[in-house]
């Protein structure tokens, strides 16, 4: 168990909360002056401060920062904050657990104890982002995809079930269980936690961006990157900068017929409209009691679309009823409720607390919506929809297409309208029968993501819709992809005892998997017969999905246009079966009579909703379904592990290989040394983000990583893709740099991962890799030159880890995102940045010059010089400016990088 933290308390802040039986350590906040007036999110960072502060990292200065908090300042105080827990999901928690098992590796052969590799804080793993929706439709659906899935991803699993076994305080939940942040809602979050008989607010940070969905339940924490991850779970503190906070009043009630759907994609809209990008979004106001946890929950899962870093709802009654309902103590129901209320952290919903900005929304004036086709802000009106599809499909189709032809006039067949493209494209079915597709077709409906398959009342009105459908005789038309995806099995449980099930299915909505499926482009393939007829006739087809986003070529391949809808919406979809239909005033079909039936009559009405959800959901489905979550099925327990506390690697796995990051490592740190005649690997341009960095997406047969796939026996259709390979450091280097957008200014007229390689005559133009290593097998270390805002987008670990392994031992920048230019820190590369006006375009620089910077060493003697010396072989000489920003971060620059720090200091304890 984490040992309880020391604190310096100088605001004598420790006190003690009984509760019942119970007594706990807190640390009071009143003690601050200036604390009443703060946001609650804002309080629960200062608490963190009060309980973390030990004189160096954390110090009474910053505490009384926060509580000094000018709320119309620019951010400009950084803070260290230290997460209660860590989240992650299989894809980005993989490399996480990988480090863990070489760092345990590392202590051993310095002499030290293997075993005392754990998270200090507690980790949890939810394997969520691996099944693919391959079959759908049948009943049978959800075992053959869970057998694709453990085929296609034994080797991780393997590896994530020995962590399971190896490490303290980490826990996996198997495939085939949930979504990473629906199952944190109903089961891991703790919402005031108890470690070391301290209490204090439940926080944390995740691997996946939507980790703010548990805001709803008043746990603050965000998404992060992997190496802030590893960090956090190894007790390290996250740097940042104390938020603006805007607060967002909500006033009123949502009308009957709107969902939470409809709510979020309203506030999606007004807080991108605002710009909210790096703040804290918090809610507040009397709508916000009227607000039911799961819609809340809903609102918190879209801040990565709103752009904000959390969008938090304050502790209330509705908090500790949610908390019940799903199966927590009534100790641990009773402790929430009295801390909250001891520490101030209680909604008051006529309160206004010290903003930076407001908003404010009256709910009565949320209409029903969609998003799409290609961006969540991009909210549609549902009367609208058609209207706006006319327009928006413009964009996706050639100019050939004779507008106004009238389609066939099949009872099947999609609606065209009069002045809107249209391309008929007859299909023919396996079972011989033929349908006519178009411009518009609906060929993917999911009710897919943990936006909304967490929340009761829309999954409940998707299954009345289906229900009420099937008594009217309509079903899916026979082109659409239909997909249920919950986020846990709570979801098909309250289905079964609510008899709605069967319905569900004779629509097409059969269970395909619990895990993030379409939202995240695991959508898997359209049938044969239709993605043929997309494809030869170019159509603009489409996808309704219940998911939080729709950028264009992420949820299918064939599918260009994607919109956002709620459950019941995305039913209603599956039965008109195009964008062309206006769904609020034209029939979805007709009856077993040959009546039209409108959405109007399948509609169920609110009383009906909330009759189901009182009477199918109760606190002992949570029970079960949670009871021995972490123990997984058959087929999880079969799988064959290694014993011992450190990991047999598979020389032969293509998923998951020892790094080497530790390779050499003695316990003294090697004396930080200048960098001498470095070469540039990339110049870059403004806002190259971290998706240019980072290898994401498909792997092609012609490129490094494709190349070494194919050397070590995986054929082409079992390349898979980068992030199911996040485990192989081997795959991934060679993915960095390799974005098909990136563009590299030394090597002009290319695209993608390509530099000059001037180890060679002439320098040719090379893979971005295979020049990295002849660099490195020449002892010539490796610079990138960038723009504005490097590094910006989502924090991923392998954007800081690539650029290592690569060779790269400086970055000089005009400026940084905050968490890339610290997880370059973390892995040993030096953060510089251009003086204030220069660039590297008005030095002259081109790329071909060689580097030399001098004045780094002054690290070694405990200091960090504000500048160093920059020079080139062509008489270029400037000062950069040092980009390492704290204590810590010199800390983990002396070390190589901040694994090999944590590492030394658990050795020595």
């Amino acid at each position: 168990m984490k040992e309880t933290v020391v604190s310096a308390n100088s605001f004598d802040a420790r006190a003690t909360l009984r509760v019942g039986d119970e007594s706990y350590e807190i640390f009071r906040l009143d003690k601050v002056e200036g604390s009443a007036r703060l946001p609650y999110s804002l309080k629960v960072l200062l608490e963190n401060l009060l309980r973390t502060e030990d004189g160096a990292n954390i110090t009474a200065d910053h505490i009384r920062a926060l509580g000094g908090w000018d709320s119309q300042a620019q951010p400009a105080q950084e803070i260290q904050f230290t997460p209660a827990r860590v989240i992650m999901q299989d894809f980005t928690g993989v490399p996480c657990v990988v480090d863990l098992a070489t760092m345990r590796e590392a202590v051993k052969e310095l002499g030290g104890d293997p075993a005392k590799i754990n998270p200090l804080a507690p980790a949890e793993l939810v394997i969520d982002h691996s099944v693919i929706a391959d079959k759908f439709g049948t009943n049978e659906a959800f075992a053959q995809n869970v057998e694709l899935e453990y085929g296609r991803n034994r080797e991780r699993y393997q590896f994530l079930r020995w962590g399971q076994t190896a490490f303290d305080e980490f826990k996996v939940v198997p495939p085939g269980t949930g979504i990473v942040h629906q199952v944190n809602i109903e089961h891991l979050a703790r919402t005031v936690m108890v470690r070391g008989g301290q209490a204090y607010p439940d926080t944390l940070v995740g691997t996946d961006s939507h980790t703010t969905m548990v805001n709803g339940l008043g746990v603050l924490g965000w998404g992060v990157g992997g190496i802030e991850a590893e960090a956090a779970m190894l007790g390290q503190p996250v740097s940042m900068l104390i938020p603006r906070v805007v607060g967002f009043k909500l006033t009123g009630e949502l009308k009957p017929g709107t969902t939470a759907t409809d709510l979020v994609l309203t506030i999606t809209e007004m807080l991108r409209k605002h710009g909210v990008v790096g703040k804290f979004v918090e809610f507040y106001g009397e709508g916000v009691a009227a607000t039911s946890l799961a819609n809340r929950a809903t609102i918190g899962n879209m801040s990565p679309e709103f752009g904000s870093t959390a969008a938090i709802f304050p502790i209330d009654d509705e908090t500790l009823k949610y908390l019940r309902l799903t199966g927590r103590d009534e100790q641990q129901v009773a402790l929430v409720e009295a801390y909250a209320k001891e520490q101030g952290l209680w909604l008051d919903p006529a309160a206004e607390p010290d903003f930076s900005e407001k908003l404010e929304l009256d709910l009565a004036t949320v209409v029903p919506s969609i998003a799409g086709p290609k961006r969540p802000q991009d909210r549609i009106v549902l009367a609208n929809a058609k209207e706006q599809f006319a327009q928006d499909v413009r964009n996706y189709v050639e100019d050939d297409d004779e507008a106004g032809k009238e389609s066939f006039p099949a009872s099947d067949s999609p609606a065209a309208s009069n002045g809107v493209p249209s391309r008929p494209t007859t299909v023919t079915a396996p079972d011989g029968s033929t349908y006519e597709i178009d411009h518009g077709a609906v060929t993917v409906a999911a009710i897919t993501s943990c936006t909304n398959t967490s929340n009761p009342y829309v999954m409940v009105a998707a299954a009345l819709v289906a229900k009420k459908a099937v008594e009217k005789g309509l079903t899916r038309k026979p082109w659409v992809k239909t997909t249920l995806a919950p986020g846990s099995k709570v979801v098909t449980d309250y289905f079964d005892k609510a008899g709605l099930t069967p319905y569900l299915d004779k629509v097409g909505f059969n269970l395909v998997g619990y895990g993030c499926t379409t939202c995240i482009g695991n959508s898997g393939p359209l049938p044969d017969e239709v993605s043929k007829a997309v494809n030869e006739h170019d159509l603009a087809v489409t996808s309704v999905l219940s998911g939080n986003r729709n950028f264009e070529g992420r949820i299918n391949p064939d599918v260009k246009m994607n919109y956002l809808a709620s459950p019941p919406l995305v039913v209603a979809y599956a039965l008109a079966g195009s964008m062309k239909v206006d769904i609020t005033t034209e029939a979805l079909g007709t009856d077993t009579e040959g009546n039209p039936v409108f959405l109007k009559d399948i509609w169920p009405s609110e009383a009906e909703v909330n009759d189901v959800v009182a009477n199918a959901i109760g606190e002992d489905m949570f029970n079960k379904s949670y009871q021995d979550v972490f123990a997984g099925d058959a087929q999880w327990q079969a799988l064959p592990i290694p014993t011992g506390n450190t990991f047999e690697w598979d020389a032969e796995s293509t998923y998951v290989r020892k790094p080497p990051y530790f390779e050499g490592m003695t316990m003294e740190t090697t004396p930080v040394s200048d960098i001498a005649g470095a070469r540039v690997l990339a110049k870059l341009g403004d806002s190259v983000t971290t998706d240019h960095i980072s290898p994401a997406g498909a792997i092609k047969a012609d490129t490094p990583a494709g190349k070494y796939l194919t050397e070590h026996g995986v054929e082409r259709r079992d390349f898979n893709s980068y992030g199911s390979r996040r485990g192989n450091h081997e795959v991934m280097i060679r993915g960095t740099f390799a974005n098909i957008r990136l563009r590299n200014q030394i090597a002009p007229g290319t695209e993608g991962g390509f530099t000059r390689d001037f180890t060679q005559a002439d320098a040719p133009v090379s893979f971005i890799y295979d020049a990295s290593q002849n660099y490195q097998a020449a002892g010539i270390p490796l610079v990138v030159l960038a723009g504005k805002e490097y590094g910006s987008g989502s924090s991923r670990d392998w954007a800081a880890k690539g650029t290592a392994l690569l060779g790269v031992k400086a970055v000089i920048a005009e400026s940084y995102e905050r968490i890339h230019r610290s997880n370059l820190i973390g892995m040993g590369v030096l953060p510089l940045q251009f003086p204030a006006g220069v660039t590297a375009e008005s030095l002259g620089l081109t790329g071909e010059e060689a580097f030399t910077f001098t004045g780094v060493t002054e690290l070694n003697n405990g200091t960090t010089p504000s500048t160093v010396k920059v020079t080139t072989d062509t008489g270029v000489e400037f000062d950069a400016v040092v980009r390492i920003d704290t204590p810590g971060e010199a800390d983990y620059y002396r070390n190589g990088g901040i694994m090999q720090y944590v590492l030394r200091s658990l050795i020595r304890k």
